[in-house]
């Protein structure tokens, strides 16, 4: 998971680092690892090849029965809890810390983080009417898969002083036409993936998108993929990125 190694090599560790899946790419040194797949479709034999003296992975890793097996295995296996608010952030960081024995650097990244997000939260506290936001997943041909609650988009939503537009489902789902409209968003939200084309005219095209405040204004905001979800050090910068896109002069700098 892309928030393992952003922990690992912020209190100073990457040389420790082995291999990585796919969405570790943050920082730069961590795309020169080996990549042996991503995290919830990961084969044993690939994770073990590269010679591990232990693994670290984010809870929702699997398959499960792939999981098993690491589990199994004589490497030590530690599996970190992964939630999507402030405290889920510094339970991260405390965990991989005292995995790899350097608890006193841990806490004092997590001390900041801790600051850091607190000053996200104040930075949008003062705002009276909160944007309702619709993320999507995806969007290809016009069947929109969008975020309920307990995920990282929802996560980044709140620490934004927002407010997720879609209401009564847990995880990422299809959304008919009619949820769309009765969710009326003030602002679409997307991952940017860099080499991904601009979704717009797609999403504005849509007619129950069409029909919402966000697609009467045509508002559509995307974000880095790993920065806006990775739930990691950065999450707190992101958060106010977020709102700033949102709220503009509103948000307290």
């Amino acid at each position: 998971g892309g928030s393992t190694p952003e922990i690992v090599y912020a209190r100073g560790g990457g040389k420790g680092l082995c291999a990585r899946d796919p969405r570790s790419f943050c920082p730069p040194a961590a795309l020169a690892l080996p990549d042996v797949g991503y995290m919830r479709q990961l084969s044993p034999e690939g994770v073990l090849s590269v010679g591990p003296s232990a693994v670290i992975a984010l809870e929702g890793s699997g398959p499960r029965d792939a999981i098993d097996v690491l589990k199994k295995a004589s490497v030590p296996f530690l599996e970190v809890p992964e939630r999507f608010d402030g405290d889920g952030i510094l339970v991260k960081i405390r965990t991989v810390g005292e995995a790899l024995g350097v608890s006193d650097k841990a806490e004092a990244l997590a001390t900041t983080v801790a600051a850091d997000l607190d000053a996200a939260e104040k930075a949008t506290a003062s705002i009276g009417t909160r944007k309702r936001v619709l993320f999507l997943l995806s969007a290809q041909g016009g069947k929109l898969l969008a975020s309920g609650s307990d995920t990282a988009a929802d996560g980044v939503i709140r620490l934004a002083g927002a407010v997720n537009a879609i209401e009564g489902y847990e995880g990422y789902k299809p959304i008919t036409d009619e949820a769309v409209i009765t969710a009326a968003p003030d602002v679409i939200l997307m991952m940017d993936r860099g080499d991904s084309p601009d979704p717009s005219a797609e999403i504005f095209a849509n007619p129950a998108i069409a029909s919402t405040p966000a697609g009467q204004a045509k508002r559509l905001v995307r974000m880095d993929a790993a920065y806006l979800l990775g739930f990691g050090p950065r999450t707190a910068a992101a958060g106010r990125d977020l709102a700033t896109e949102l709220y503009g002069d509103q948000v307290v700098r």
